[in-house]
């Protein structure tokens, strides 16, 4: 969950937000949501375990949350990247004091750039990442890359809902409620989150809508995708898997 100003590089935009974010993010994360980031995780964490994949990879990873409910539900091995130390650190803080060290381990890096070999995993998850890359198609394919014949990805994006009335709903509480909410919950780095989210959103929908999404991932190579919107429209959820026997 973050947003910023539009002339900083993606990356670099993200990286400056993520700072003093971490202690409180997945609590934050929850309440500035409404409630509702914990079923599109679970949905996420769903597919993927259903795929029994031995070695997974979750990109954007940020404090870990994705991959300890992935861990949770499987005996898979988990590698979690993200590009903000400080998220990391209080990602391995939390892996510490959920017993999976030996399970999860995370590393510094880029979605855009990742530092494996083609067809590395079994599966690819990523949470929240497509509005912070400066080529959303281009990250795609770089995902789509390190996944083996026969595994699966899966994501999870903020969207904006369809129907009128929910979307003016989805405006009114983005642009008034969110940034008082996220004062109050968690001080100016929150209210900044809360300012900048929805109008982010709004942003990448008008540069990369959703169909341009779906295209992204079939070029990529991905075979069998599906969308999923949840929550009145505010939550999407993408799967799909790389062609081949596994």
């Amino acid at each position: 969950m973050h947003g910023g100003d539009i002339r900083t590089p993606p990356t670099r935009m993200a990286r400056k937000l993520f700072e003093r974010l971490p202690p409180r993010y997945d609590r934050l994360a929850a309440v500035l949501s409404l409630g509702q980031d914990r079923r599109w995780r679970a949905a996420v964490v769903d597919r993927m375990a259903a795929s029994r994949p031995p070695l997974v990879l979750d990109v954007a990873t940020g404090p870990g949350g994705v991959a300890l409910a992935l861990a949770a539900r499987t005996d898979c091995r988990i590698v979690g990247i993200d590009l903000s130390p400080e998220m990391l650190d209080q990602g391995r803080r939390n892996v510490a004091a959920a017993g999976r060290g030996d399970q999860i381990s995370l590393v510094l890096g880029q979605g855009e750039r990742l530092p494996f070999a083609d067809g590395t995993f079994d599966g690819v998850m990523f949470s929240y990442l497509l509005r912070y890359v400066a080529d959303p198609a281009a990250t795609i394919a770089e995902l789509a890359r390190v996944v083996r014949p026969g595994g699966t990805v899966a994501s999870l994006e903020f969207a904006v809902p369809g129907h009128p009335v929910w979307r003016w709903s989805w405006r009114l509480f983005t642009r008034a409620v969110l940034p008082l909410a996220g004062a109050a919950l968690g001080g100016r780095p929150w209210f900044v989150v809360g300012r900048f989210l929805g109008p982010d959103i709004e942003d990448h929908y008008r540069r990369f809508p959703l169909a341009a999404t779906v295209e992204a991932w079939e070029s990529a190579g991905l075979a069998d995708v599906t969308v999923r919107t949840m929550s009145l429209g505010g939550g999407l959820v993408m799967t799909g898997r790389r062609p081949g026997p596994p």
